[in-house]
């Protein structure tokens, strides 16, 4: 019982009425969301809300951390869109499924910590990318659908949907100044539904995008061949759901221990995610990873435990079975006053703040970043992208700090004494430091305040000796440390290297 109890994080305290409170809230802003993006897709409206129960349960259950919210996201479901054109429905669903065994794999080789690898204004650029993503979004509230064809609304229509959106805002931003009991975003909700409903206004509702009644998810396992040509199809997809799964997941798994204080669990999140995408291959879901804007959504109305994503999911379930015909009157104005306030809040304004004080090159980053992430709708890409870039100038930052002090001794022997790292990106530099011609007899090179990295530093090593060795000269590797000991040995075949003490290396005249 105790350990159930910890599973839950019931052991902690828990207010249980906001709990419940922003799980409703939740849900009520999830269910247009993975409605829009099932028929963006292509798939059944029910497959988006399918998604968004399994991965909203099974990942507020089992996930990496409380507060962290999931559901059927847009930026896992884009990747499927050319696969549900070329093969069909069938073929997503072995995707999501093998998607969710390679995250379970990453989860359990623990390799979620490299998230961590992750530079700061990457993260700031990835989440201005989505904040921007999720308010543009909402502006597709204020078109409608006429012959075929999509046009602005004008007009009253234009009018009714404007001022409903503004009075979910005003009733977002002052609320919270009167009272934080109730979550300003439920609030929000039930006054423009009854409004538009006592005054019988006509305005887009949920039910025009498409119909949220249904039953259980039922069992069924894909129609597929199960062979390599089906392999070969779904995997490339499969690799690219599940990172791009991944990625959002834990980048937003990191934001949420930044505004909570709190340490939550890569790997745990990464099996959970994994596990959730398997049961949406099996049960008609559409696949899914956590949504920022939900979770914020979330954290915004108080939540701080696992019982907010348990009630959201829970309530889109009774939605589907029993709650379509009231679920579906509610008003999208109001739903939309409270994504866009969510992309308000979403954007990290201090980026802005701090614009002119950061580094040229993160500025070069995190405008990349939020470039891709607006443009492309590629998470993983924008992510991976940022990263290489941020390494890249680190590298040549790193490079450029290589230097030697040098100097005779009384017995004639020149020291080298270097600093900075020797790697791929400064054994340019380094070489050039040393006169090889004018160089007495014997040489020490003094790595006491530098490190050999990589290979290319140990080629660069064995270039030197060889310069050295044509002209008959000795040199000597002093003050390497255990780990640069153990790569230099595990590369003797390239370099040749006498170990001595303490710890001290020699590079011997080659015969």
């Amino acid at each position: 019982m105790k350990a159930a109890l910890n599973l839950f994080d019931f052991s902690q305290k828990v207010n249980y009425r906001t709990e419940i409170l922003a799980g409703l809230t939740v849900a009520m802003t999830m269910i247009p969301e993975s409605l829009s993006f099932a028929i963006l897709a292509g798939f059944p409206p029910l497959v988006g809300l399918y998604a968004a129960f399994i991965m909203g349960l099974v990942t507020a259950v089992f996930g990496g951390r409380p507060g962290l919210i999931s559901g059927g996201a847009g930026a896992t479901v884009i990747v499927l869109i050319a696969l549900m054109k070329s093969h069909g429905l069938e073929y997503v669903f072995g995707a999501i499924a093998l998607a969710g065994v390679l995250q379970i794999i990453v989860g359990l080789l623990k390799l979620g910590k490299f998230i961590r690898l992750v530079p700061q204004p990457v993260m700031f650029g990835f989440v201005n990318g989505l904040a921007i993503i999720i308010f543009m979004s909402q502006l597709e509230q204020f078109k409608m659908s006429a012959n075929g064809q999509t046009e602005w609304l004008t007009g009253t229509p234009f009018l009714i949907m404007a001022g409903l959106v503004a009075l979910t805002i005003a009733i977002l931003v002052l609320l919270p100044k009167v009272t934080k009991k109730i979550p300003a975003s439920l609030v929000a909700i039930a006054v423009v539904f009854a409004i538009v409903t006592f005054f019988n206004i006509d305005t887009k509702q949920v039910e025009d995008i498409a119909s949220v009644s249904g039953s259980l998810p039922p069992f069924h396992i894909p129609d597929i061949p199960l062979n390599l040509e089906t392999l070969q199809v779904i995997l490339p997809y499969a690799l690219i759901m599940a990172a791009v799964g991944l990625t959002e997941g834990l980048l937003t798994l990191n934001l949420v221990d930044e505004i909570t204080g709190t340490k939550g669990n890569s790997n745990r999140e990464c099996v959970a995610q994994g596990g959730a995408n398997i049961l949406n291959g099996f049960f008609f879901g559409m696949g899914g990873c956590p949504m920022i804007a939900q979770t914020l959504v979330n954290l915004s109305a108080g939540s701080r435990a696992r019982l907010s994503g348990i009630v959201a999911a829970l309530t889109i379930l009774v939605i589907i079975l029993v709650g379509a015909p009231v679920i579906g009157k509610l008003p999208m104005a109001a739903l939309t006053g409270v994504m866009i306030m969510v992309a308000i809040g979403t954007f990290e304004w201090a980026s802005l703040r701090i614009f002119k004080r950061m580094p040229k090159s993160d500025i070069f980053v995190m405008i990349v970043v939020t470039l891709i992430t607006v443009f492309l709708h590629n998470l993983a890409l924008a992510v991976l992208i940022g990263v290489i870039i941020s390494a890249l100038v680190f590298a040549w930052d790193n490079a450029k700090r290589i230097r030697a002090r040098k100097h005779v001794d009384e017995n004639g022997v020149k020291h080298y004494n270097i600093y900075g790292p020797l790697f791929f990106g400064s054994v340019t530099n380094f070489s050039e430091k040393f006169d090889v011609a004018n160089d007495p007899a014997e040489i020490i090179i003094d790595f006491a305040d530098s490190r050999v990295v990589d290979m290319s530093a140990i080629e660069a090593l064995n270039a030197l000796t060889n310069r050295y060795h044509i002209v008959g000269k000795t040199v000597r590797l002093q003050h390497l440390s255990p780990a640069c000991i153990a790569l230099l040995k595990n590369a003797e075949a390239i370099i040749d290297v006498n170990i001595l003490e303490d710890p001290l290396y020699m590079v011997t005249e080659k015969s």
